[in-house]
Formats: structure tokens, sequence, C-alpha cells
């Protein structure tokens, strides 16, 4: 067996790992739709974000999850790209969707609205 020598070599015999088991991996929208998103539009966001996405040949999980603690800028979604880390935009509007859409899922360019983290992602 072989040695690993190094925390970067570890990450990508993870990440080989990782695709051989799921496949390459998508990009993920989550919109979040606890009672406040919902009572903000977020089902309609959702909706949006999906039809978009497919309208643009843009390969994407887009799930719909529960609240995430932003209830002061619902409308919130999460985005993660292929080995990026999640980023929360938040007062999402279809507008806003369309720009997250066509600049930070489409080319990894951030745009005005990212919300800070106040939580930690359990791999």
């Amino acid at each position: 067996m072989k040695m690993i020598k190094s925390p970067e070599e570890l990450k990508k015999l993870k990440a080989e790992a990782t695709e051989r088991l799921y496949g390459k991996e998508k990009i993920r929208v989550r919109v979040h739709m606890g009672t406040s998103g919902l009572a903000s539009g977020a089902k309609e966001i959702y909706d949006f974000i999906r039809l978009e996405l497919e309208k643009r040949n843009i390969d994407a999980d887009v799930i719909g999850t529960g609240d995430l603690g932003y209830s002061f800028a619902e409308p919130t979604i999460e985005v993660k790209r292929p080995g990026g880390n999640p980023v929360v935009f938040g007062n999402v509007d279809k507008l806003k969707a369309d720009e997250i859409i066509e600049k930070y899922i489409k080319s990894g360019e951030y745009v005005d609205g990212i919300l800070p983290v106040n939580y930690r992602s359990i791999n």
C-alpha cells in the first residue's frame, strides 16, 4: 500500500475516490425553504432557478432545504461549485438569481449579496 506523504496528496486521493463512487461533482444549489423562506418567496426562486439552469444547459442539482438561520435575508440560496466552498446569497429575487446564474455559477465571479457563514459543514 502506498504511503500518503502530505495533506494535498490525501485530498487528491479523496477527490479521485469520490469521483469513482459518485461520478463527477456537480454544481449544487440549495434553496432554503423553511417557514420564513417560503413566506418570502423561496418556492418561486426554486422554480425559477431550476427552469433557468435547464434552459441554459447547466448541469446542477437544485435542492429545496429547510431553514439555515438567515431569516432576516430570506429568500436565501447556497451555491457550491465543484471543488469550492458553499457560498450563501441573501435577499434573492428573480433578478438576483439570474445574476448569480450568469456570473457566479457559470464563471465563478462573485456578486453582491453574499452572507457570512454562521455554520459548519460536516463532511
